[in-house]
């Protein structure tokens, strides 16, 4: 037999009991890639269990997580329904190679396809992926292939879709991208109606409409470089958008932008593409994120909440006329766990849920109660520069206090870090918070809590950050 691994102890002798979090962290400091993850603190994080919207360290902390492994678990950590689909498939079908064929995998695509003809009366398919990263790939080779290869796209500033080769190309973040070189065609990048950042004396509706008119100036003559008009033919196949900006920020547009920006793409024969990876699923209200908008799209990327983060599932839908088997036949991708039975069956498990509950009220309630509350947050504290939201994905930019706009990276990092000391009190309770920070400047925190969040657990969010903005809008005093 052989022996388990022994730990290195302090005095370099092996030892069999479970390591402490400061040796795990030497051994990780010694071992691991840091290329996988991201060290927003020192020293990282190390989590132990998790339940419901909170999750606890070795010590046994209790921080609420306000934004559940960047909306992946929209459902709850260790949510019994879903759990408990993954273990009845783990004792069935675990397991079958990808080029046969098992019931969840149909269900699945079925139900999502049928969702999106009713919505938005388009015939389509669905193909899957493990991830959003391979997801976004997927949908490159189908756009580049429904427009004869054609590899340029646009996509928006703050936009981010994926850190593989071909996805860093359309994330607008150079830094992705900068010690790998250029894969295929790097994506042109166009400014999003980001209205608190923008220029004044607009509405937000005006703002968006100014932004839509920019672009479709590019249009105008062939001299700005995207449209030859003896031809038709625009150089560019897609624009990548996200409805809401992610990593970005959670930067809301106005109404009207998505729509006439739809109009100018129809024109000029340019599909929209839509990443839906961390606002599907009811994040915003809605099943599909641009069903706020009015607007059909062309293809939409999902993944993340899809199987509360339970087994790795992504996948895209696209029109009937971009993905039906004769113009994207058998083969087109392949991944060896892409519609794997585990990932399938939970899936399948969260989309009956969604279907069977209201959550596009649940969700539009509770997110008026959350943002209500972080106005209320920004009425009382100078640092608070803007909220927003739409569902439960909101956002909070932290300024300098002296004119409540200057981006302040450096406050935001120090609310992160108070926030993890787990001591802020409530009723005789420690707390600690667990936050994500965003934007184009690295100063907003984008909230994103667990659907099934309770008023009493807002209630309790509200009361944690007020005592962190307290902390330190006093140190910067």
């Amino acid at each position: 037999m052989h022996k388990p691994i022994t730990w290195p102890d302090s005095s370099g002798q092996g030892s069999e009991k479970a390591p402490s979090d400061a040796e795990l962290l030497a051994l990780e400091a010694k071992y691991c890639s840091h290329g996988d993850t991201v060290h927003y603190t020192n020293p990282p994080k190390i989590f132990d269990r998790c339940e419901g919207s909170f999750i606890y360290d070795s010590a046994g902390r209790e921080y609420l997580d306000l934004q559940m492994w960047y909306s992946a678990v929209n459902f709850g950590y260790r949510n019994e329904r879903l759990n408990n689909a993954i273990i009845r498939q783990m004792d069935r079908l675990p397991q079958v190679a990808s080029q046969y064929l098992h019931r969840e995998k149909i269900e699945l695509a079925t139900i999502i396809a049928q969702d999106a003809e009713k919505k938005f009366g388009l015939k389509g398919r669905v193909h899957f992926n493990v991830g959003g990263s391979q997801a976004v790939e997927d949908s490159l080779k189908l756009v580049r292939n429904a427009k004869g290869g054609k590899s340029l796209m646009f996509a928006f500033e703050g936009g981010y879709h994926g850190r593989t080769l071909a996805a860093s190309a359309i994330t607008s973040s150079y830094r992705y991208r900068r010690r790998y070189g250029h894969f295929g065609d790097r994506a042109q990048f166009i400014p999003f109606p980001y209205h608190f950042r923008g220029p004044k004396g607009m509405t937000k509706e005006e703002y968006g409409h100014h932004c839509v008119q920019q672009f479709a100036r590019l249009f105008e003559t062939e001299y700005h470089g995207v449209w030859d008009p003896k031809s038709g033919q625009a150089e560019y196949a897609a624009f990548y958008v996200e409805t809401l900006q992610g990593t970005g920020g959670y930067v809301l547009p106005p109404k009207n932008f998505f729509r006439e920006l739809k109009k100018v793409l129809d024109q000029y024969g340019i599909l929209m593409v839509v990443d839906d990876i961390q606002m599907g699923f009811f994040r915003t209200g809605k099943l599909w994120s641009i069903e706020h908008f009015g607007v059909n799209p062309d293809v939409i990327v999902f993944g993340k909440a899809l199987t509360n983060g339970l087994n790795p599932l992504s996948g895209i839908w696209a029109r009937e006329e971009l993905i039906n088997p004769e113009v994207f036949p058998v083969g087109s991708t392949h991944s060896t766990f892409n519609a794997n039975p585990m990932g399938t069956s939970v899936a399948l498990e969260a989309m009956k849920m969604m279907g069977e509950n209201d959550y596009e009220a649940m969700v539009m309630e509770k997110g008026a109660y959350f943002l209500k509350g972080l106005e209320e947050l920004k009425r009382r504290y100078k640092v608070v520069g803007d909220v927003d939201g739409l569902g439960l994905a909101m956002r909070m930019e932290i300024c300098e206090p002296h004119d409540s706009f200057t981006p302040s990276k450096a406050i935001v990092d120090r609310m992160v870090d108070e926030a993890f000391k787990a001591d802020m009190d409530v009723d005789g309770r420690k707390y600690g918070l667990v936050l994500d920070i965003g934007g184009y400047y690295k100063n907003v925190i984008t909230f994103a809590p667990s659907l099934h969040i309770s008023k009493s657990e807002i209630d309790l969010a509200l009361n944690l950050m007020d005592q962190l903005l307290h902390r330190v809008s006093k140190a910067h005093s």
